[in-house]
């Protein structure tokens, strides 16, 4: 089950980078051409917005019950702390990217509030913020807790 779910979760990253990134360049192309907040883009929104919590459930469902990674930082968080494998994906990987979803929806929540302009001027800093916080918190290779890019 851990092997299946940590490939699911794996490949699961695109589509959330990728969801981010189009909500992302709509909401540029909407306020750069002033033009009204369409059904579309809030589709994309919604979209986005329900392939991160899906990630995010799979991420918490193998943080908190199949990964023996983050199962032995938690049984030992003095030496969690001094491992680098063990801090990253104990601490550094889900601190960030609850942060990273908190802010994607806060600002789902803060543009509903706002017109067309300001809308997009919301979505599309939200959004930027996301993308950097997700960024930073992926194992990426060549880091000491490297992670394959594709799991096979």
């Amino acid at each position: 089950m851990y092997v299946a779910l940590l490939f699911i979760h794996s490949w699961l990253r695109y589509a959330v980078l990728g969801a981010g990134v189009w909500l992302l360049i709509a909401s540029l192309r909407g306020r750069q051409r002033g033009v009204a907040w369409t059904q579309a883009i809030e589709r994309i929104h919604v979209g986005f917005l329900a392939v991160l919590d899906t990630q995010l459930l799979l991420g918490l469902v193998l943080y908190f019950v199949l990964s023996p990674i983050t199962a032995a930082a938690r049984a030992d968080w003095g030496v969690a702390m001094k491992e680098p494998t063990l801090r990253f994906f104990g601490v550094e990987h889900i601190a960030t990217m609850l942060l990273a979803i908190a802010v994607a929806h806060i600002g789902r929540a803060r543009s509903k509030r706002r017109q067309d302009g300001t809308r997009y001027r919301s979505v599309l800093i939200t959004q930027c913020v996301w993308l950097v916080l997700t960024l930073l918190a992926i194992p990426w290779p060549g880091l000491d807790i490297a992670r394959p890019l594709f799991r096979f």
